[in-house]
């Protein structure tokens, strides 16, 4: 809202980071740096900072800043698995990878990243609900988040992160060495991922409860941890022993503004110095300043719903099928993103390389075939709910209404209703039909985006959509090294789950457009992540 947005500004936050104390030569370094204010639509749907709990878009944005893993996509140049924490990586076998770290590493705390932090990191305590790897059970031990140990969503982001996982061996004090209980053909760039951040095991041993940790973690990006108020504010500043080089910002405050107008005023009025996710609708405002630009595209990420085949009137697959054939894909990308984004083929984006399937396509637009399709179900008009968000994902509600039209033009009975959180979204229950979602292609390999649809994924664990033989060709693919057959196998995955037991229907790929300060020469990523090392900006 309008009045929210005004009380979210720097002159409101002025008194919180007087209050974030840092040390004097570090006060004296950083005097000359800007600071920068950007307004997001959300920081955290879980509340928390930990990256194994926050398994989101905005989680992917929020962690980029302060968190990294031992190596990285580079989002912002080029897509590449590139070094990070780790200065090399060797397959030692189809089992075992073996990461030499960097020297001198420094965590938020001052003290240098060991090998004993990269292998606790990994470990039982962090990740595991205090068991082994083997052993954690989906929803193990910790059924709270009380105490010490990790709730119960940890483990399950850790098995879909590394799901054939057994240990970490240290060799000496900057080698260690990945264990796998199966082959692997990814395993490297399964470390890239927000969820394979390492943290400071001190910091999390000293921490008073796994929530004081997860609220102010300690880890090794360029920019660390000052002050976090859920559902507010999010203040970071600047990390001068950072690896990478001095950070080039004092500081980086992320503040909240669900409203998309609210954070474009704001840009204008000079509150915030950067506004995320805008429509394409509002570039055209932004470029109208002359002191303002809007830069972005398309990112690893696609648009779709899911289908909650435990409701009565989804039971049945056709109905699925006709819903797939109803959706007007090209009026929302030409009515609602000015024809900014593309129509994906499925579940799989052109950075897969020899992985994608390039002669596979999203169901095509077609009533008839949808009425047809209706008509073999011997669909009766029952209802099918619709419960969604109105500001999570740009373009939500309209993306909504326009396939509502579409539903409703081939005798679907879909029936929206607007909810507050997601909370009141994903609980099993009635209310629960059809789901807007999204899927995020951590890495370049199919599996990234298949484990939300099998056991310890987001929807599977929802209990949205399960299928055996799905499940069991995302294992297969986990373990086989032959290229060939890998494809082979995502081929068939493809045809399960978007044609004879649809669990979604993909819409657009997304993409995301950041308003700034002209003056400022920065570079958007292909992801929702968003660099502010030296090396994107001046």
């Amino acid at each position: 809202m309008e009045t929210a947005m005004r009380r979210i500004t720097r002159r409101g936050l002025a008194a919180v980071a007087a209050g974030a104390a840092l040390p004097r030569f570090a006060i004296a370094q950083a005097d000359q740096r800007p600071g920068i204010t950007i307004a997001v639509q959300k920081i955290s749907i879980s509340n928390t900072l930990e990256s194994l709990r926050e398994v989101s878009n905005v989680g992917q944005r929020t962690m980029s800043l302060f968190t990294e893993s031992l190596m990285e996509v580079d989002w912002t140049f080029g897509l590449g698995t590139v070094p990070r924490v780790a200065e090399a990586w060797r397959q030692i076998d189809g089992k075992t990878l073996e990461v030499t770290l960097r020297q001198g590493v420094k965590l938020h705390n001052g003290d240098t990243l060991s090998a004993e932090d990269v292998a606790f990191s990994f470990g039982p305590t962090r990740m595991w609900s205090g068991q082994s790897a083997d052993r954690a059970g989906l929803f193990a031990s910790n059924t709270t988040g009380a105490g010490k140990l990790p709730p119960p969503e940890v483990p399950v982001a850790a098995r879909a992160t590394l799901p054939g996982f057994d240990r970490v061996e240290i060799v000496d004090a900057r080698t260690v060495r990945f264990h796998n209980r199966t082959p692997e053909p990814v395993l490297a760039q399964r470390l890239t991922r927000n969820t394979a951040a390492v943290i400071s095991r001190r910091a999390y041993e000293e921490a008073a409860s796994w929530q004081d940790f997860a609220r102010q973690p300690v880890a090794t990006g360029p920019y660390r941890v000052a002050a976090f108020k859920p559902d507010t504010m999010l203040l970071l500043e600047a990390h001068d022993e950072y690896w990478g080089g001095r950070p080039p910002l004092k500081t980086i405050r992320l503040v909240e503004v669900p409203e998309m107008i609210s954070r474009v005023n704001g840009l204008l009025a000079g509150d915030f110095d950067f506004a995320c996710d805008l429509a394409p609708d509002q570039i055209p405002i932004v470029e109208r300043s002359p002191r303002h630009q809007v830069l972005g595209g398309l990112i690893a990420n696609i648009r779709l719903n899911v289908f909650d085949k435990t409701h009565p009137a989804l039971a049945n697959p056709l109905v699925r099928r006709a819903m797939t054939h109803g959706m007007d894909r090209q009026a929302i990308i030409d009515g609602l993103w000015a024809g900014r984004t593309v129509v994906p083929k499925g579940l799989q984006w052109p950075f897969y390389g020899e992985m994608m399937v390039e002669d596979w396509a999203a169901p095509a637009y077609d009533p008839a075939l949808a009425r047809d399709l209706l008509k073999q179900a011997g669909y009766k008009g029952e209802e099918i709910p619709y419960p969604t968000l109105n500001n999570y994902y740009t373009n939500q509600t309209p993306t909504a209404q326009v396939l509502l039209e579409g539903w409703r033009n081939i005798g679907l009975n879909v029936v929206l209703s607007m909810k507050e959180n997601w909370s009141q979204v994903l609980p099993k229950g009635p209310h629960r039909g059809v789901i807007d979602n999204s899927n995020s292609a951590w890495f370049a390999d199919p599996v990234a985006a298949m484990a939300a649809y099998a056991p310890g994924g987001q929807t599977w664990e929802a209990g949205q959509w399960q299928n055996p033989e799905a499940a069991a060709i995302l294992t297969f693919m986990q373990s086989e090294l032959d290229q060939g057959k890998r494809k082979a196998a995502f081929r068939r995955w493809l045809q399960i789950v978007e044609r004879e037991d649809p669990c979604y229907g993909v819409l657009h790929q997304n993409a995301t457009f950041t308003a700034l300060r002209r003056d400022y020469k920065w570079k958007a990523a292909a992801s929702f992540a968003m660099d502010f090392r030296a090396r994107n900006w001046s």
